[in-house]
């Protein structure tokens, strides 16, 4: 006998099941996404440098690009945990410099490493190196060479950016399927106990 299937239930559970399988396609889309702009990071090691960005914007930053800073002025200092050039762990000593013409309103130039997060003595010029991620502004420009006094930073590595969208896609998947065969578990225990319960009337 054919039990009729609990129908507010099954649109919600099918309804949460739709969301998770779109959410697992969405992050397969991004993963895809992802991949092609980590190969545009790897190839931008090989381009020629470029003007330090005035406005960086989050849509498609120049990560991994050569380019130069003429630091004015050191406003401030920032440090943050980081490594040398060599992979020991320390500081890396952040500078907020303040910038003029075609490179904007300021800077952020990490000017090299040490094992103590007090500031360096230095008062600005002109530091070539790599831009890279920063958590705040957006890019930081990692110096090729350390100002004095300093060792020089671990430069910005692919590793660096994340990219866990695959990963996440199979965990939406799982979830879904794992929904699915809870619904099918209890939906089946449900007929089971209507069954039983019409054999004893």
């Amino acid at each position: 006998m054919i039990r009729r299937l609990p129908i507010f239930v099954t649109i919600l559970v099918l309804a949460a099941v739709a969301t998770m399988v779109g959410l697992g396609i969405w992050q397969l889309r991004r993963a895809e996404w992802k991949n092609g702009l980590l190969a545009s990071y790897a190839a931008a090691a090989d381009m020629p440098p470029i003007a330090y960005p005035a406005v960086p914007t989050t849509e498609n930053p120049p990560y991994f690009r050569k380019s130069e800073v003429n630091c004015l002025a050191v406003t401030g200092w920032r440090s943050t945990s980081g490594r040398n050039a060599n992979g020991k762990s320390g500081w890396a000593h952040i500078a907020q410099c303040r910038t003029a013409g075609a490179e904007g309103p300021g800077a952020q130039v990490v000017a090299g490493w040490s094992e103590r997060p007090e500031d360096p003595e230095w008062d600005g010029g002109i530091v070539e190196g790599i831009i890279a991620p920063d958590s705040q502004y957006v890019i930081r420009l990692v110096a090729s060479e350390p100002v004095a006094g300093l060792e020089k930073s671990q430069p910005p590595a692919l590793e660096d950016i994340p990219n866990n969208h695959l990963s996440y896609a199979v965990q939406w998947f799982l979830f879904a399927g794992i929904a699915l065969v809870i619904f099918l578990i209890a939906l089946r225990g449900r007929n089971k106990g209507v069954a039983q319960s019409g054999n004893l009337s």
